[in-house]
């Protein structure tokens, strides 16, 4: 991925180069926030960048004693990360030189445990375990052919 990804770079870099650079900005600004939006999406529906679902939550063991608990305490199965991909935790930064799609310094640490699959705590003093790699972050096709399509559409307006 790293590859078609410093291709995309390049061939995009010799265009906008010919922009001006408040121009280029805007530009730049406008495809950062859509492919936020982008992510988004992807995020909400459980999907990696390649098209694969997420690796689902394990099962959770139940007591041998059934215990009386309130709903608070209770464990939600819903969807995976939804404050996560939340604009107030998925940020954009752009310049007229580059843009950044990431996590605020809050949400680093939890996605880079799912972005990776590394050994995490499951709570405070609790036992730890290797989550499932889950991607949150990274192009897909559309993507890709999206940014080529804002360029050029913007190059030739």
């Amino acid at each position: 991925m790293n590859e078609s990804l410093e291709r995309l770079e390049s061939w995009a870099a010799t265009l906008l180069n010919q922009l001006q650079p408040t121009k280029r900005h805007r530009l730049i600004r406008e495809i950062a926030q859509a492919l936020r939006r982008s992510q988004q999406q992807r995020i909400a529906a459980q999907h990696n960048p390649d098209g694969s679902a997420f690796t689902p939550r394990k099962p959770r063991r139940r007591p041998k004693a059934k215990h009386l608990r309130d709903k608070a305490s209770r464990i939600r199965r819903k969807a995976m990360f939804i404050k996560l991909k939340t604009a107030r935790f998925l940020k954009v930064e752009s310049s007229a030189q580059d843009l950044t799609i990431g996590f605020t310094a809050r949400a680093v640490r939890l996605a880079q445990v799912h972005q990776y699959g590394k050994i995490d705590q499951v709570a405070p003093g609790g036992p730890r375990y290797r989550y499932p790699a889950r991607v949150l972050l990274g192009l897909m096709q559309e993507e890709k052919v999206m940014i080529r399509d804002r360029v050029l559409a913007y190059l030739l307006s």
